[in-house]
């Protein structure tokens, strides 16, 4: 979402980067514009001040060349200079014979020779001292006019009217340089920009340098203001969103992932400032949950209803059983014959397993796990010997058995198919016993093998017939409710069946 927000802000960013960095050559070109301006305007305010006094001086020399001893010249030549120059303007006239004629009456800057005076250049900056002079001859070449320009009064004339700050202005004549002005205040670092304007028709050239301030924090910080927007703009949509829209999210999400059935969601009271559809999302989710709860709470109590209701029935069938039972053992006491009593006590053995069944399956209803096979056979073995004929009394069962649950849909055929084969093992031969197994199959998951082993379960004419009369049928019915095949090992005395077990 961070980089979502930067790209899609960064046109913008870059846009006003852009803009910045226009303004700012913008700005350049305007300083570089000025600074043109300036210079060529000093030059010529420079050049105007020389020329006047140039005529000036070259009016006084010419009439002193002519008429000689006119001095009443050389005071309207110093008031007239006056007027220009706060010093008074520092003028010399001489004549070839190094005769002073006019003066300001001030020690002369620089003491120059003879040949100096009247030979050079017009304008002329002093190696050795810090003039300006300007030189005037006569027509007849027989007298000079000397006038020495100090830095004040040339930084005076030459000053711009433009308000250019840390300017410096310079003159050149050939490798002579007179700097006229200084940079009031010249700050460390920063670039400077510097513009050249000749003083026609004089070799001299005047140079203006203007030092612009070094590249502080304040200044760094306005060139990439854009770019701090940007990143500041895209840094606090991150927050609003991450605060009132993606935390919001994640806190919902996790209180989501964390909700267990029968549980009241509140979401929002972690949540900070989230948006108005998370609350009513947070909302939704809260109602969704206490619906939840809601059916949760009632089918808890009906199926804790439907428990009780179960552990009812089968307690009811196996007291029915257990009367059936008694019932049947009062009739069995009332009969004479052994044919009658043999009949109900094989009645009352099919009744015994399956209350044998419904009281293990009652027994193991609050764990559902089923009916433990174990417990099963113990039991019903322990009923089978109490209603055992007088003859197999001593008939002993031995039980070897996995830790196994069942189905009472497979219990209760399991029950009858054991109470045929014991029954029918004791009428065999009562002085016998018996094996019973029950072992997981390893290479059948959720299969185990149930094996009945007994001497009176070995092939014989008597067993053949008991067979054919009635216990084949019943074997052959149980087998078949169980979904698989009953095998019978004559020599052994082995019946074994494949069973299906709860995992």
């Amino acid at each position: 979402m961070f980089l979502i927000l930067t790209l899609a802000l960064l046109p913008l960013g870059l846009l006003a980067l852009i803009a910045s960095l226009q303004a700012i050559r913008t700005a350049d070109l305007e300083k570089e514009a000025l600074l043109r301006v300036a210079v060529t305007q000093s030059a010529r305010k420079l050049t105007a001040d020389l020329q006047s006094d140039r005529t000036a001086l070259q009016l006084t020399v010419d009439n002193l060349a002519s008429n000689g001893g006119d001095r009443s010249i050389c005071e309207r030549l110093s008031l007239f200079l006056a007027s220009n120059d706060a010093e008074g303007g520092q003028f010399y006239i001489y004549d070839r014979a190094g005769r002073r004629l006019c003066e300001t009456g001030m020690r002369e800057p620089a003491q120059l020779s003879l040949t100096n005076r009247f030979d050079g250049p017009p304008i002329e900056l002093l190696a050795n001292a810090p003039y300006l002079v300007s030189r005037v001859n006569s027509a007849d070449e027989r007298i000079t006019a000397l006038i020495y320009y100090s830095r004040e009064h040339l930084e005076n004339v030459a000053d711009p009217a433009t308000a250019l700050q840390n300017r410096k202005l310079t003159l050149r004549q050939g490798d002579r340089l007179f700097a006229i002005s200084h940079i009031r205040k010249d700050p460390p670092g920063g670039k400077s920009s510097s513009l050249s304007a000749r003083l026609d028709p004089y070799d001299i050239e005047l140079t203006m340098t203007v030092r612009e301030p070094p590249a502080t924090v304040a200044r760094l910080l306005s060139l990439f203001l854009p770019l701090v927007m940007w990143f500041a703009a895209a840094a606090i949509g991150w927050f609003v969103v991450n605060r009132v829209l993606i935390r919001p999210l994640v806190i919902l999400r996790r209180a989501v992932a964390a909700y267990h059935p029968g549980e009241v969601l509140e979401p929002l009271q972690r949540m900070r400032t989230p948006a108005q559809e998370i609350v009513d999302l947070g909302e939704t989710f809260r109602e969704i949950s206490e619906d939840v709860a809601t059916h949760e709470a009632e089918m808890a109590e009906g199926l804790e209803t439907q428990r009780k209701l179960t552990r009812e029935v089968h307690h009811r069938v196996k007291n029915n059983l257990q009367i059936i039972a008694s019932l049947i053992n009062l009739h069995a006491r009332s009969a004479h014959e052994p044919e009658a009593v043999e009949a109900y006590a094989s009645i009352q053995r099919r009744v015994d397993a399956l209350s044998v069944v419904h009281r293990n399956h009652f027994a193991e209803l609050e764990e559902n796990r089923g009916v433990g096979i174990r417990p099963l056979i113990s039991e019903l073995s322990a009923s089978l010997r109490g209603t055992a004929p007088a003859a197999a009394r001593r008939f002993a069962i031995q039980i070897d058995s996995d830790n196994l649950h069942i189905s009472q849909d497979v219990a209760v055929p399991i029950a009858f198919l054991l109470t045929e084969l014991v029954e029918l093992a004791m009428m065999l031969d009562p002085q016998g016993s018996m094996h019973i197994a029950a072992h997981m199959l390893q290479d059948q998951k959720g299969r185990a093998l149930l094996s009945v082993t007994s001497s009176g379960l070995r092939t014989s004419e008597a067993m053949t017939a008991h067979l054919s009369e009635r216990y084949g049928r019943v074997l052959t019915g149980l087998s078949r409710q169980l979904r698989s095949a009953l095998d019978h090992d004559g020599d052994d005395g082995r019946y074994t069946i494949a069973i299906t077990i709860i995992p």
